[in-house]
């Protein structure tokens, strides 16, 4: 029996852009894998464009080598990608986007690699042909991630190939608030990087708004132990600054030379170490919700309509 190839697609406002993702696709299987058997899952995140009547169609068109998953919302990038790599039945599983910025071409060099029993192969923004914003933003993020997982590439990564074993020990990791990438940095084997420019997009919008990137920061930083370690440094600082206030004023007062007018540098302190005191519980305050948002089990992802055989319209 051939080996299986499974294409998981998040899909999320990309109505325009999904008949030349599923072209393009097929194209690269015809002439660089075809002795393999393909299946191209895509996953419907909450579209509120006419996505889903897309993918219909297509599904029309390609019969069995497509698959579709359709979620009851949005669940976000992580939800979309454990739905579809929970259906995928494939002997190795690549992510891609469907917005044809990343380009699709790479996924021959993937399956050579994996071919030559590479467990992970990543394909890492090396330079990105976005806007000025977009490209720091991506930067400051990435950078933050990094102090956790310092294997992670510099432009990050949203486009791999992982083996069956690694895709099933990927989906074991439980919780609400996942960093895919990390995870996948985090399991060990044997992996592969491959460069490449990130496409300006042609077609469409980005679908992550402001808030998403906002949160996708606080996401970086709250999986990491940085945010603890700077409370840590910043406690010790001011410790130290305290104790040393404090020997000073001591020997001010030994020698007579305490002034009348202290109220000022007082009040810069207790509002100053105040701030502070605000801002790491809020902190602790954010890794309590996590820990709380997690041990309530919400679904992380809640099917609706599918059209995956070896599926069971459940939530995961």
């Amino acid at each position: 029996m051939s080996e299986t190839i499974s294409v998981v697609v998040p899909v999320y406002n990309n109505q325009l852009t999904l008949d030349e993702t599923c072209r393009e696709i097929m194209e690269v299987h015809e002439s660089s894998f075809k002795e393999m058997e393909l299946e191209v899952i895509f996953v419907n995140d909450g579209s509120t464009d006419k996505s889903w009547d897309e993918l219909l169609r297509l599904k029309g068109l390609y019969k069995e080598r497509i698959s579709l998953i359709n979620l009851s919302r949005n669940f976000g990038q992580a939800g979309a990608l454990f739905a579809g790599f929970n259906n995928a039945r494939g002997d190795a599983v690549i992510c891609v986007s469907a917005d044809m910025q990343d380009p699709i071409s790479l996924m021959a060099k993937m399956v050579a690699y994996w071919k030559n029993n590479t467990e992970i192969v990543i394909c890492y923004r090396e330079n990105r042909n976005d806007g000025f914003f977009p490209r720091k933003f991506s930067s400051v993020a990435y950078s933050i991630a990094r102090t956790s997982y310092p294997e992670l590439p510099r432009g990050g990564f949203d486009y791999w190939l992982m083996s069956s074993k690694v895709c099933k020990m990927l989906c074991s990791f439980k919780g609400r608030h996942n960093f895919v990438q990390g995870y996948l940095l985090s399991v060990g084997f044997s992996r592969a990087f491959i460069p490449y420019t990130r496409m300006k997009r042609r077609i469409g919008k980005s679908g992550y708004s402001f808030r998403q990137k906002l949160k996708m920061v606080i996401d970086f930083l709250v999986a990491s132990s940085l945010p603890i370690r700077l409370m840590s440094g910043l406690g010790a600082l001011f410790s130290t600054c305290g104790v040393v206030y404090s020997l000073l004023i001591a020997y001010a007062w030994f020698m007579h030379r305490t002034p009348f007018s202290g109220w000022a540098p007082l009040m810069v302190l207790t509002m100053t170490i105040g701030g502070m005191i605000m801002i790491m519980l809020g902190v602790i305050g954010e890794y309590i919700w996590r820990i709380y948002d997690n041990l309530r089990d919400f679904p992380l992802y809640i099917i609706e309509t599918t059209s995956v055989s070896n599926s069971e319209e459940n939530p995961k």
